[in-house]
């Protein structure tokens, strides 16, 4: 791809993303006839039959079926799969007042009832991942019958399968039971699906990303961003590790190891793509793809992870815009002093991805809060960088497969490999049990990269954890960020579950839910 973003050139006119638009995302409004001989669409306009034909037609709808992964990681998923954690938390700015959907997250005081809440950024990502969903399930039932090289159509649907399959991962970590749409909507009746469980969920998520192992290509012989073999492999083998079948796991990541297609980048702060540069880099295994510039591919999370208020001087400061612009409202993201703390002495990844900054508005002690480092880059202009969101690093496929050992009984073999991600940052052999040597390892390794609420769910450990975790913070409210005199709310750590209730506005639309 070109500067490793094409995933999204062919909708750089307004042209092409209106058409791409109307055919992909207005599924539910085409109702096509039972019996296609008498059914006639006209040449001369659009609709499914006429545009899903040729290679480009099929290129055009896999790039919009990532699109909506943009949005997802540039607010939604970071507050849901981090903040969501004790790895993060807001920095209160009493001068502005609550904004209680962030706050909501970060509390585990998400309001709901009979199961759905109206929670902002929980309606975002359910329909978000179903965008990805509707748009592969376009592209899955047309590919077949379309005639273009075996080759070309054997990656265009392998990506397809990948992306069906990354989505219901996410939604049914996240929420549990979601209904599993495998066609086009065609009419509301058809949007209205039962809730499938987890199990029949992930019956089809692993079919989908073993079909996709079948068709993809290596790392070295895809364009750049594209999902890879690697890519799904990993996907499928972090399944296995939900699922707990680790013997499934060990041998997909063995398969990534042995494919020589990764490599740990030798420091661990290059792990991380620049604004322009570095992205899709040897240990990148998969990456959400974003440019800066006017095109609307661009990122800004890393301003919804600075604390507030913050002058345009200390904005700038920060990222080196040549328009720094003052950010009010309430921070984000922002590390809390348990995953400091959880950095062991000489570990070179703290400093790589926490950094300090002095807020001089702040309500909060002297102002000098913490920041996520990972993804401070210098850009041009004010909320418009392009930095890749990482979502599998080659340093987590060693971990992953550390822990599919190590519940295997296999601690000889499993520790080269953990060593392998601790010697890279300066760390020699762990102390103590293997397994939560390894557990530990992934939050400090993994830090900030939406991983920590779904390790704790996956291990059982997520009641317990965010109950201390909310303890210490109504105990010692100053010490995360609340300015003095100032009390968490009553209702924090009230509501602390598993799963996300489904969101409400989608209620009215599935009597199902």
């Amino acid at each position: 791809m070109s500067e490793h973003i094409s995933l999204s050139t062919n909708f750089k006119t307004e042209k092409m993303k209106k058409i791409f638009y109307c055919i992909v995302v207005s599924l539910a409004f085409l109702v096509g006839s039972c019996d296609d001989e008498l059914t006639i669409f006209p040449e001369d306009s659009l609709s499914v039959p006429t545009f899903f034909k040729t290679e480009t037609d099929f290129t055009q709808a896999v790039n919009g079926a990532y699109v909506p992964l943009r949005l997802i990681n540039n607010q939604a998923k970071p507050y849901l799969a981090e903040m969501h954690s004790d790895n993060t938390y807001f920095a209160r700015n009493t001068a502005f007042g609550a904004t209680e959907n962030q706050e909501d997250i970060a509390d585990h005081s998400i309001p709901s009832d009979g199961g759905i809440t109206a929670n902002r950024w929980v309606e975002e990502i359910y329909r978000e991942y179903y965008q990805v969903i509707a748009r592969t399930n376009q592209i899955l039932t047309t590919i077949d019958d379309a005639e273009f090289d075996e080759t070309a159509k054997a990656n265009l649907k392998g990506q397809a399968l990948f992306l069906r399959a990354y989505s219901y991962f996410d939604l049914t970590q996240l929420f549990g039971s979601v209904p599993m749409h495998l066609e086009p909507v065609l009419d509301r009746e058809g949007a209205a699906l039962p809730l499938s469980g987890e199990d029949d969920l992930y019956v089809q998520i692993i079919e989908d990303a073993k079909q996709a192992t079948a068709l993809l290509p290596l790392k070295s012989e895809q364009e750049p961003g594209r999902v890879t073999l690697g890519a799904a492999q990993t996907l499928l083998a972090n399944v296995y590790m939900v699922r707990e079948q680790w013997s499934e796991a060990e041998t997909l990541l063995k398969a990534v190891v042995a494919s020589n297609e990764y490599m740990l980048m030798p420091n661990y702060e290059d792990a991380f793509s620049g604004n322009s540069e570095n992205k899709n880099n040897m240990e990148s295994v998969f990456e959400i793809q974003y440019r800066e510039g006017a095109e609307g591919l661009n990122g800004s999370f890393l301003y919804n992870f600075l604390p507030r208020p913050i002058t345009a001087e200390e904005v700038g400061a920060i990222t080196g815009t040549s328009n720094p612009q003052p950010v009010n409202g309430e921070g984000n993201n922002i590390p809390t002093p348990d995953i400091i703390e959880a950095y062991e002495e000489g570990d070179l990844r703290e400093d790589a991805s926490i950094m300090y900054v002095d807020i001089s508005e702040s309500f909060w002690e002297d102002g000098v809060y913490p920041i996520i480092k990972k993804y401070v880059e210098p850009h041009a202009l004010h909320n418009n960088h392009g930095m890749n969101w990482p979502v599998y690093r080659y340093s987590e496929v060693l971990l992953f497969l550390a822990e599919a050992l190590e519940e295997q009984g296999k601690d000889g073999e499993a520790l080269p490999y953990l060593n392998q991600v601790r010697t890279r940052a300066g760390l020699g052999d762990p102390a103590g049990d293997l397994g939560e040597a390894i557990f530990k390892e992934r939050r400090v390794e993994l830090a900030f990269e939406n991983k920590r609420w779904f390790d704790l769910v996956r291990t059982g450990r997520a009641i317990d954890v965010i109950t201390a975790h909310g303890n210490k913070i109504k105990a010692n409210p100053i010490d995360y960020y609340y300015p003095a005199g100032v009390e968490p709310r009553g209702n924090v750590f009230t509501n602390i579950s598993e799963r996300y209730a489904l969101p409400a506005s989608e209620s009215s639309l599935n009597p199902n839910f």
